[in-house]
């Protein structure tokens, strides 16, 4: 490619709509601009542009692709074209524009575990969406990773499906696996960059993967979960590598590893369960009240929110000859509700979705009316609100039911709808 002066271009309009205001980065074969993007989504757009590969068809349907998915906490792509700049010929991808991303943050300092809690979660929450769909994001890394709004967003350009090759210019660097320098392109190679991503949270570098063998070493500065997520990650063998769904696992520690993990990482995983419970109630706490990247609440309603009556089971003894005495009877009473945690939505993420998203919950409440367990029954189609409905029903508190004046325990169903406007609950008791 032609070398361009990127500085001169400040000024210029590309395909006669998008003024290059600002500069906003470039590299040996890319450059940022700060531009404008009118219709549904006026206001400010960062246009990049990258070298034209050989098959410009081909880049080009890579992009439409990529831009053609959506998710709350994926940087949405406006527009895909191509152009000639200074004899050059480049692609270029208008995207949502972000004031922040990661690698402004971490030359300053490393991130709290809270911090990386949240970093995480909507990081899994968007690779789990893509890999379902048969791509792969390739280019997890700091500055790759944004703040928009009260939204953690991931860049959307580099995306391919995984049958595709990789794109020539990109160079590999320290957050990449070790089979892209062959061109290989997996989902296992996301995982090992989100490995080398946790590593740079708490160290403000990512892993030494110089070695031609053996594993990273994670510096014991790194607590658990991540410790462990980060060890999982960083596999030389992409089989052995987990998958969102087991770092899911890891840090929540809310259902069986073994469910997902490859039989390698089963030895792993169950050292995390050796955790004292006070430690994992300490990181929920964290997790609930110090958010640094969305600044929100969780709204409570107190008392006065019954549960849905179900008929109860007559008490029978079978095989009671009619002429003896009479089976004894006993007494009951439902359950209620005292306080509902509704889960907090950023507006942004409401948009997304399209009539209602359906999540059920199921929790086991002890005889005192606190919940000890709970477990999703049906997730419905994103993780993301899931996530927020699970979060949201553990919380909950509960007048037990009693049987013959005394308390018991009870399990209790929570059907969370999400829409657009609000976010409604339906507890029901489940009968014994």
């Amino acid at each position: 490619m032609p070398e361009i002066s990127w500085r001169t271009l400040k000024g210029r309009t590309i395909a006669g709509k998008f003024p290059l205001i600002d500069s906003l980065g470039n590299s040996d074969h890319s450059a940022v601009f700060l531009t404008e993007f009118s219709g549904a989504n006026a206001g400010k757009a960062a246009i990049k542009f990258v070298a034209q590969a050989p098959d410009l068809e081909a880049q080009l349907s890579k992009l439409k692709a990529a831009a053609a998915l959506s998710h709350p906490h994926l940087l949405p792509i406006f527009e895909v074209g191509h152009c000639e700049v200074e004899g050059a010929k480049l692609v270029y991808v208008v995207m949502e524009y972000a004031e922040e991303d990661l690698s402004q943050v971490l030359p300053q300092r490393t991130l709290t575990q809270a911090e990386t809690r949240d970093l995480l979660e909507p990081i899994l929450d968007v690779l789990s969406h893509i890999h379902s769909q048969g791509f792969a994001h390739t280019r997890i890394r700091p500055s790759n990773i944004s703040a928009v709004q009260d939204q953690l967003k991931l860049s959307a350009d580099s995306i391919c499906s995984v049958s595709a090759a990789r794109d020539a210019n990109s160079k590999p660097d320290a957050y990449d696996a070790p089979e892209l320098t062959q061109g290989k392109i997996s989902r296992a190679s996301d995982m090992w960059s989100l490995g080398a991503i946790l590593i740079a949270a708490f160290t403000q570098r990512p892993p030494d993967a110089s070695a031609a063998d053996g594993e990273p070493k994670i510096p014991k500065s790194v607590p658990e979960p991540f410790y462990s997520i980060a060890s999982e990650c960083l596999r030389r063998d992409p089989n052995q590598r987990c998958t969102p769904a087991s770092v899911s696992v890891l840090l929540g520690a809310t259902e069986s590893v073994s469910a997902h993990f490859p039989a390698r990482a089963k030895t792993r995983a169950k050292s995390l369960y050796l955790i004292p419970a006070v430690a994992l109630v300490l990181l929920l706490a964290l997790f609930v009240g110090g958010r640094s990247l969305r600044h929100s609440e969780n709204r409570s309603t107190k008392a006065g929110v019954p549960a849905a009556e179900q008929p109860g089971k007559p008490s029978t003894v079978p095989f009671a000859p009619p002429t003896k005495s009479a089976p004894s009877k006993t007494t009951s009473s439902q359950g209620k509700v005292l306080q509902q945690i509704l889960p907090n939505v950023p507006q942004s993420a409401r948009n997304t979705i399209q009539g209602k998203i359906r999540v059920s919950v199921q929790v086991a409440v002890d005889s005192s009316g606190k919940v000890i367990s709970a477990k999703l029954t049906s997730p419905g189609p994103s993780q993301y609100f899931a996530r927020l409905a699970l979060q949201s029903a553990e919380k909950w508190e509960f007048s037990p039911p009693e049987v013959d004046g005394k308390n018991v325990a009870s399990t209790w169903m929570l059907r969370f709808r999400f829409g657009r406007a609000n976010t409604e609950v339906s507890p029901t008791q489940e009968t014994r």
